[in-house]
């Protein structure tokens, strides 16, 4: 299961005449997990942070529809304290992450997830946690 960021949702909903260097690796990532049936899902959060990007609500809606076929990962009371524990471990270590960062870490992580994203923050969150990233 691979759950994918916000950072790359928002890089593969991008108009084409915005992207400067051509689709980025975790897109074609992204989307050739689409093509191949991949159980794809997006944490919650992630799904909040696309749409709260939109303006109006027409594009809003459109984008809902798309991301629609996605399960979302909902966060219970649990994950909350997994977070928590994720990101008191990261802080022990010296690594500071926010809490929404925790939090797509530890749904991620308690779902038996790989996270495809392009936050370089993940990248040391995984250096003291059990999260997994989706190589791309």
């Amino acid at each position: 299961m691979i759950a994918v960021d916000t950072s790359v949702l928002s890089l593969a909903l991008r108009r084409r005449g915005k992207r400067e260097l051509g689709e980025h690796s975790a897109v074609i990532r992204f989307r050739r997990a689409i093509g191949e049936g991949a159980a794809l899902v997006v944490p919650g959060v992630c799904l909040q942070e696309v749409l709260s990007g939109v303006r109006t609500p027409e594009p809003f809606e459109r984008l809902a529809a798309w991301l629609a076929p996605l399960p979302v990962l909902l966060a219970a009371r649990a994950h909350h304290l997994v977070a928590a524990r994720m990101a008191n471990a990261c802080r022990r270590a010296g690594v500071a992450v926010g809490a929404v960062d925790a939090l797509i870490a530890a749904l991620t992580v308690e779902h038996g997830a790989r996270l495809l994203t392009t936050d370089e923050d993940f990248q040391r969150v995984r250096e003291h946690t059990a999260l997994r990233l989706e190589p791309w």
